[in-house]
C-alpha cells in the first residue's frame, strides 16, 4: 500500500466486434466498467479527478488480443480473484479480464509482441505466399516511416521475425514476432501494407491477433 492505494494489473482478451473501438474509446469503456463494478477504485487528485488507468501497449484499431493489460489502483487490499469477478460481471461482449495481479515489470521492459495474421487475397494464395516469403527474406527492407515531426527511411528487417507462413485454402496464415514498445515499435500491418503496395496485392488483412507480449528475454511480460 502506497499513498492510500496499490496498483493492480488486469490481463484481458479483446475479441470479436469490440476490436473496432479505438484506444480512446477503450479507455472510456474500462473507466465506466470500473465504476460500475463497485470496486474501491482510486481516483486521481485535483480539480478534474478521474480513475487512474494506464495501458502498457495500446492496441491498434481493428486488432484483437489474447494478452493485453491495463493498470488501475485500489484504495484497499482485497482478494484479486474476487475483484476480477466483480469487474468481469460488468464488461461488454468480447472483453474478458482473465487475471488480476500485482505488477512485476514496468512497461519499459516490453520488447516484443507476437501476432497471428490471417490474410485474404484475390490472387492464388500459393503465388502470394511465395512472393511474401521472398519479400520478407530480403537482407534489408527499407520503408518510409512518418512521425508527427518528420519522415525518414528505416530498415525494418531487424524489427521482426517470421515464425510461420503457411497456406490455408485460399488464404494465408502468418505468425510474426515484432519489436514492441519504446522507439522500436513495429506495427505488423505497416510492414504488410508495404508488401501489398509493392507487389500489387490487395491489403486484405482479415484478422490480426496479438497473442503474446514479451520482455527483452523473450519471456511473457508480467
Amino acid at each position: 500500500m502506497d499513498n492510500g492505494f496499490y496498483t493492480v494489473r488486469a490481463f484481458y482478451r479483446k475479441e470479436g466486434r469490440i476490436k473496432y473501438i479505438s484506444h480512446l474509446d477503450m479507455n472510456r469503456c474500462i473507466s465506466r466498467d470500473l465504476k460500475r463494478s463497485g470496486l474501491p477504485v482510486w481516483h486521481t487528485l485535483g480539480f478534474n479527478s478521474h480513475i487512474y488507468l494506464t495501458f502498457a501497449l495500446p492496441l491498434s484499431l481493428g486488432y484483437e488480443s489474447l494478452c493485453d493489460s491495463f493498470d488501475f489502483r485500489l484504495t484497499r487490499e482485497m482478494d484479486l480473484e474476487m475483484a476480477r469477478k466483480q469487474l468481469a460481471a460488468v464488461l461488454p461482449e468480447g472483453l474478458t479480464v482473465y487475471r488480476l495481479a500485482k505488477p512485476v515489470e514496468k512497461p519499459e521492459k516490453i520488447a516484443f509482441a507476437d501476432y497471428d495474421i490471417f490474410q485474404e487475397f484475390c490472387k492464388d494464395a500459393a503465388i502470394v505466399q511465395a512472393q511474401l516469403k521472398e519479400w520478407l527474406s530480403r537482407p534489408e527492407i527499407l520503408l518510409e516511416k512518418k512521425t508527427k515531426k518528420s519522415q525518414k527511411e528505416i530498415d525494418v528487417k531487424p524489427l521482426f521475425t517470421l515464425k510461420k507462413l503457411e497456406e490455408q485454402g485460399e488464404n494465408l496464415f502468418l505468425s510474426l514476432r515484432c519489436s514492441a514498445g519504446g522507439t522500436c515499435h513495429l506495427n505488423p500491418t505497416f510492414l504488410l501494407d508495404a508488401f501489398a503496395a509493392e507487389t500489387g496485392n490487395p491489403p486484405d488483412w482479415a484478422r490480426v491477433i496479438r497473442t503474446a507480449v514479451l520482455n527483452d528475454a523473450g519471456e511473457p511480460w508480467v
